[in-house]
């Protein structure tokens, strides 16, 4: 007879998840995690959700825990089941996102020897994670659960794997689950804030650029009430959208075009750059410091990467948004000069105009990007959120959509994996789901995780899927074009969309002029329920692009 102090390791493993706060765990379980899934069925706290593809559950997760600060879990069995996972797994951890990844495992008995199924999943993640271990004695649950959250939650954030032997998962333990103790990040020091003040007093014509460390909703609370007091001009990442709101006059939009663009200019003048919150994987800063010779200061969690590129003269280092609020109280007491701010004015102006230019387009056929962003804006711009899939859609949405408040628009921008945007959807209907959710895709993207339509139609998840028809790898041919003149065969064929959507049971709706694509956002957001919706896509604008950023001078 069992001990009533004992309990099944798969149990307390369950139950450490549940004291840790985790609410949903998405994945694809199979044989090795049998014992683990019973032991979820039992509880009350946290909601498991069946995936038809471990890729899609790991991106689900990731959008969770971007949007939450705190991580879900993604799981998956062994052998093929993590290899499935390990591209959505990279994702979040490249673009910061906490994470667990859960898998199950053979026994440990069969572990040193060749045997079905059997790889060393832990080896294969590591390159991937923040740390991966397996649980090699039942008794070990508690910590290494502990640990793992601690780690995914910890600046900067990222994923953590648990693997979890079949026979451990069956064994009996006495041990039990540990509290967990949140702990406040530290803050520099006074006399290091006041030093960054009086270096920025010091500079003429001063630029912030802030990335992936400000959408964080205290901190770009505090970012700007810092714009407003100095009105120094702010230059967001592709990841730091919704930092600052656009129709702030110090809002200069977007950076992060491999080419030469507008906000560019901003960088070009500026005699010292703020970067805070600022991460090289998204945006490296060869190509806007390509001589080293910036002067450059850093507020960020962790200190700066060693690069020739970027080497801040002063850092501050621990919690963005109290080190901003610091600084914010440094300049209350002693207000900033007045900077030359004459560039940056200029800069929001062109790019202003370049938002409105295709505003009333009206053509028939192939609808030009701009235009589509445009109308977009108008319905999810203020409240609502915007993912971006990865291809030439990507770039036109970091240059032309904005949206007024943190995490308004997710764009993949370290690892950069396609299929990204319709199950990280579904992951962020769950987080709020009055919440209006698009997703924009091209038509190879969308096809490359298809078959979570089926998860949203199951989880009847509000959301609306936006594919850019375009009928090739559009990304690559601009980017082959701009190197060679010339791109190889990457077209393909698709669908028959409107059967596909019927297929799912999906609302949709095919757009054939520039004048129908504003009814359709709208009617498609207020549909309850997952909406398609396919737009044929004028990419001759990426050449035009080109060309004319290639051609592009600054005003002043």
């Amino acid at each position: 007879m069992n001990s009533p102090d004992l309990m099944k390791a798969s149990d307390l493993f369950v139950q450490c998840l549940e004291d840790e706060g985790i609410e949903y765990i998405f994945g694809v379980p199979g044989e090795e995690n049998a014992d683990f899934m019973l032991s979820l069925e039992k509880s009350d706290s946290i909601r498991f959700v069946l995936c038809r593809h471990e890729q899609g559950a790991a991106f689900m997760a990731e959008i969770y825990g971007r949007l939450t600060g705190t991580p879900a879990a993604c799981l998956g069995t062994l052998g093929p089941g993590a290899t499935n996972l390990i591209t959505g797994v990279a994702d979040a951890n490249m673009d910061r996102a906490p994470m667990l990844v859960l898998t199950g495992q053979g026994s440990t008995a069969r572990l040193h020897k060749e045997s079905h199924q059997i790889m060393d999943v832990v080896k294969m993640f590591e390159p991937v994670t923040k740390w991966a271990e397996t649980v090699i004695h039942a008794d070990t649950i508690p910590e290494i659960i502990r640990k793992a959250v601690r780690l995914a939650r910890s600046e900067k954030p990222g994923a953590v794997l648990i693997e979890l032997p079949e026979d451990v998962a069956k064994r009996e333990t006495a041990a039990k689950p540990m509290d967990p103790i949140r702990f406040r990040r530290p803050v520099a020091s006074q006399e290091s804030i006041s030093a960054l003040a009086e270096r920025i007093r010091q500079a003429q014509r001063p630029v912030i650029l802030a990335g992936n460390g400000c959408v964080r909703k205290r901190a770009s609370r505090h970012l700007r009430e810092l714009v407003e007091l100095t009105d120094i001009g702010v230059l967001n990442t592709f990841m730091g959208k919704g930092a600052i709101d656009p129709d702030a006059p110090q809002c200069l939009y977007t950076i992060g075009l491999g080419a030469k663009d507008i906000g560019t200019c901003a960088i070009d003048a500026a005699d010292l750059v703020i970067a805070i919150g600022f991460d090289m994987v998204e945006y490296h800063p060869h190509l806007w410091n390509p001589d080293g010779l910036k002067q450059i200061v850093s507020i960020d969690f962790v200190p700066a990467e060693i690069d020739e590129h970027f080497h801040p003269q002063h850092e501050l280092i621990g919690d963005v948004a109290d080190n901003l609020a610091a600084l914010v109280e440094e300049f209350k007491a002693n207000p900033a000069p007045s900077f030359d701010l004459s560039q940056q004015k200029a800069t929001r102006e062109d790019m202003r105009r370049e938002l409105l230019q295709w505003a009333k387009d009206d053509a028939v056929g192939a609808i030009k990007p701009q235009k589509v962003l445009h109308d977009v804006q108008q319905v999810y711009g203020d409240t609502g959120l915007v993912l971006s899939d990865v291809g030439a859609h990507k770039m036109w949405i970091a240059r032309h959509y904005h949206c007024r408040v943190p995490n308004g628009c997710l764009i993949p921008n370290g690892f950069c994996s396609m299929g990204f945007a319709l199950p990280g959807a579904i992951g962020a209907s769950l987080v709020d789901p009055e919440r209006p959710i698009l997703g924009i895709c091209g038509d190879a993207g969308f096809l490359m995780n298809v078959q979570e339509m089926e998860t949203a139609r199951r989880l009847n998840s509000n959301i609306t899927m936006m594919v850019w028809e375009d009928n090739a790898y559009g990304l690559i041919a601009w980017k082959q074009w701009q190197e060679f003149g010339r791109h190889t065969d990457l077209s393909f064929g698709n669908p028959d969309w409107q059967a596909l959507a019927a297929a799912f049971g999906w609302h949709f709706q095919r757009v054939e002029a520039s004048a129908e694509v504003h009814s359709a956002v709208v009617d498609a957001s207020e549909h309850r329920g997952p909406s398609l919706i396919v737009v044929p896509i004028d990419y001759t604008e990426n050449q035009k692009l080109t060309e004319r950023l290639g051609t592009l001078t600054c005003s002043i």
